[in-house]
């Protein structure tokens, strides 16, 4: 893959770009570096990359196996970086907004998410993710048992009453 693309849509070619980064042959210089070299692992199912560059907390919480099968499962298509606070060189926290996105078993996905990463002796980590999106949907009424009354008015239960046309 060292002609093609990176992942990771910098624009650069993988070698010139996140692949020194997996290879321990550098390390990101600033916390949006470090999100563009995690997307290209997940990728590219480097999941090591993955686990060395998360923090304690998230490290404890790691599944290798099946972080490896969920990233061998899509077709990573591209990387936005939304928005960037603070995550410089010079730093020792950074926040980046990205969507990545992704397709599996030919459904398109875009995740997007508020990522915070920490600078320890030299190194950048992910520490934690707050993923965006819509709102689950919420009901104003409260939920109609299968026994309760049906509120129709009928004067049957909701099981004999309305509930089979609900799923009509």
């Amino acid at each position: 893959m060292s002609q093609d693309a990176c992942p990771c849509s910098s624009g650069k070619i993988y070698r010139e770009c996140c692949e020194p980064f997996h290879l321990g042959h550098a390390k990101p210089q600033t916390a949006a570096q470090l999100m563009r070299a995690r997307y290209a692992a997940y990728a590219m199912s480097t999941v090591d990359y993955l686990y060395e560059t998360s923090g304690p907390r998230v490290q404890k919480d790691f599944d290798a196996a099946s972080t490896k099968n969920w990233s061998q499962s899509a077709l990573w298509t591209g990387l936005e970086i939304i928005k960037e606070h603070k995550g410089a060189a010079d730093d020792t926290v950074g926040v980046v907004e990205f969507i990545a996105h992704y397709t599996v078993k030919e459904k398109s996905f875009d995740h997007h998410e508020i990522a915070t990463f920490e600078k320890h002796n030299g190194n950048w980590f992910f520490v934690d993710g707050r993923i965006l999106g819509t709102d689950p949907v919420r009901r104003d009424a409260p939920k109609i048992g299968r026994n309760d009354a049906c509120p129709c008015g009928s004067g049957k239960k909701y099981k004999k009453c309305c509930a089979g046309k609900a799923a009509e």
